[in-house]
């Protein structure tokens, strides 16, 4: 039986997920010293005349061969706020648009601030004063795999703009990690989030920041360099992360206080997740369908090329699939690696996956 088309049935159609990761490593010295021209000057990290963050790049951003890693910034909410303070309105701005966009809006209306503890409804644990790390979504791709980020930096100790994150005087190094995002992790308005701990400790309670997952961004509390694990005791008191010096986070500006935190970082290892989905065709061939060719060259002179004489079996060669929709309009090719041979002695299935 000569047939070109054949219908799919529901039995025939099957759709899948698999998810993808790849490993992430980003060292210190990239963001802190790797390509430097002259001392305090890095030719990897793009400043803007703005003031209100800094970008990261892998290699020197003039090149057409850079990436973009991440972009990084400071912010605080208007507790903080006060017309004394360097770029007081540029910070605030800065808290507010993240907050509204990861964490929401409460009942009254207002934003919510940060929240260490991920406990919302009470007010322990607020964060008022935070860094953000906005990670490229060429790095990223769908979403950071839960429990994979590991960020490591230096906490206590003085800075020089001219040194690494191993500069002698940085003392006090520490591991952060999303280590409960099995049992700790949430959801906001821009995805799934997770507490960022100690790799010493399994408690909520002594979370320093939040990971926001499809979002990509890393938000740590400013008290972590002050030795104040999980407290926002004290926002006047000298944070040490400005190169060069040791200034309030009040009286700094947002780019001191990124260079500050830039040298202080020592690694950044996370897994991404690609989200591949695929629609599975199981393209059946009965014994007596398929057995002829519409291609014209099957034919010469009224007679088959592939019988010699009338007794001969018809023969063909299965070399493309062809998915079309209901108003017959080609929609997807699927190639095979060799013609597959069909004769009314054979049945086949061939399995054409699309991915998307």
């Amino acid at each position: 039986m000569a047939k070109s088309f054949k219908t799919l049935l529901g039995d025939d159609m099957v759709s899948t997920r698999t998810m993808l990761h790849e490993a992430i490593p980003i060292t210190g010295t990239i963001a802190s010293g790797t390509y430097q021209e002259t001392a305090g000057t890095e030719l990897n990290i793009k400043k803007f005349s703005h003031g209100m963050f800094e970008s990261v790049y892998d290699y020197p951003f003039l090149s057409s061969s850079a990436n973009h890693i991440f972009d990084l910034t400071y912010g605080y909410n208007s507790d903080i706020s006060a017309s004394t303070n360097t770029q007081n309105s540029k910070k605030v701005n800065i808290y507010n648009q993240m907050a509204q966009v990861l964490m929401g809006y409460d009942v009254s209306g207002s934003i919510r601030s940060f929240d260490s503890d991920g406990e919302l409804g009470d007010g322990a644990g607020k964060m008022k004063s935070c860094f953000f790390m906005n990670f490229s979504r060429l790095l990223t791709k769908d979403e950071i795999k839960k429990n994979s980020f590991r960020i490591s930096l230096y906490t206590s100790g003085s800075v020089n703009a001219a040194s690494g994150p191993d500069a002698a005087g940085m003392t006090t190094k520490v591991t952060l990690g999303d280590y409960l995002s099995a049992n700790e992790f949430r959801t906001s308005p821009a995805g799934d989030y997770g507490l960022i701990v100690t790799s010493s400790t399994s408690d909520k309670n002594q979370s320093v920041g939040l990971i926001f997952y499809q979002a990509g961004i890393v938000v740590l509390t400013s008290s972590i360099f002050t030795g104040q694990f999980g407290t926002e005791a004290d926002y006047q008191t000298p944070v040490g992360v400005q190169a060069s010096v040791s200034s309030s986070i009040t009286g700094s500006t947002i780019e001191s206080l990124a260079d500050g935190f830039r040298h202080r970082l020592d690694d950044i290892d996370f897994n991404n997740t690609i989200e591949l989905n695929s629609s599975i065709y199981f393209c059946r061939i009965n014994h007596n369908e398929f057995n002829y060719s519409s291609n014209p060259t099957y034919v010469s002179g009224s007679k088959l090329r592939v019988k010699n004489n009338v007794n001969d079996l018809p023969i063909s060669y299965i070399t493309t699939v062809g998915l079309y929709s209901p108003a017959n309009e080609l929609l997807a090719v699927a190639k095979l690696s060799e013609p597959i041979r069909k004769d009314p002695n054979t049945e086949l299935t061939l399995r054409v996956r699309l991915d998307y």
